[in-house]
């Protein structure tokens, strides 16, 4: 069964930057994809991106493209986000996530982190 611990959010400034991790215990194949999802207060959950471990292909949300990158750290097992030019509307719980198969689509995650909060003020 796989596992997944967020870490890395906090408090930021708007402008400001934050990178976000996951570590993944457990088998992660190469046709699975790992996203981060976020739920600000009162919102839906919205997919913010994922990769594709096979090829590190990316997909982003039109919300956050040009802001975010997605990478991923095999080796070890670990995810990241990386956050630029953030703004107040970005505050939310931000979640790992991992699908165990390719779709260009944020439907089908099965495996959840616990998330990890991010604020940004104006």
């Amino acid at each position: 069964r796989v596992q997944l611990v967020e870490s890395g959010g906090g408090s930021v400034q708007a402008g400001g930057s934050l990178r976000l991790s996951c570590a993944a215990s457990g088998q992660i194949y190469s046709n699975w994809c790992l996203g981060w999802f976020r739920q600000a207060p009162g919102n839906e959950r919205e997919g913010v991106g994922f990769i594709y471990a096979l090829s590190g292909s990316t997909y982003y949300a039109d919300s956050v493209k040009g802001r975010v990158t997605i990478s991923r750290d095999g080796a070890n097992n670990m995810l990241f986000l990386e956050m630029n030019s953030l703004k107040p509307e970005d505050t939310a719980m931000y979640y790992c996530a991992a699908r165990t198969y390719y779709a260009r689509s944020f439907q089908g995650f099965d495996y959840w982190g616990q998330g990890t909060q991010v604020t940004v003020s104006s």
